[in-house]
């Protein structure tokens, strides 16, 4: 099996306050915009984010674990500087993340900060100077 991931896969409460943040809010596009169903939206080279309405994600996978609390779990986006995380902060925070927390040095050297989309889904975005961190970046 090679060592890679496709498809990352979220169930999502409401596709359409989804869409309005991706596609609106962040500015992203869709490759793929099945109203009611699934939104997919390519993030990477050869890696899509698929969000799925979670009846349709239900069906197809099993039932979901409901509950107070977060998803254990977050998204990355990874920047090339500290001003870079906290303007993508800033993006998110006039598209209508709620929360968002701002930038902080790192213990491990880095920097990063959080905001959740409209499903509550973490994404950290992070200034990591070291060589994993330059791995990531296009």
């Amino acid at each position: 099996m090679d060592q890679r991931v496709s498809f990352i896969t979220l169930a999502v409460h409401d596709l359409d306050a989804t869409r309005r943040f991706y596609l609106d809010g962040l500015g992203w596009t869709a490759d793929l915009d099945v109203p009611g169903e699934v939104l997919m939206i390519p993030v990477g080279e050869h890696l899509v984010l698929s969000l799925w309405h979670e009846a349709g994600f239900e069906a197809e996978v099993g039932a979901i674990r409901r509950g107070p609390g977060l998803a254990p779990l977050t998204l990355a986006h990874n920047v090339a500087s500290r001003e870079e995380v906290d303007a993508v902060l800033e993006t998110a925070r006039r598209a209508g993340a709620d929360p968002v927390q701002d930038a902080q040095e790192r213990a491990w050297g880095g920097y990063t900060g959080y905001f959740g989309d409209p499903d509550g889904f973490r994404w950290e975005v992070a200034w990591n100077p070291g060589p994993i961190g330059e791995k990531v970046l296009p």
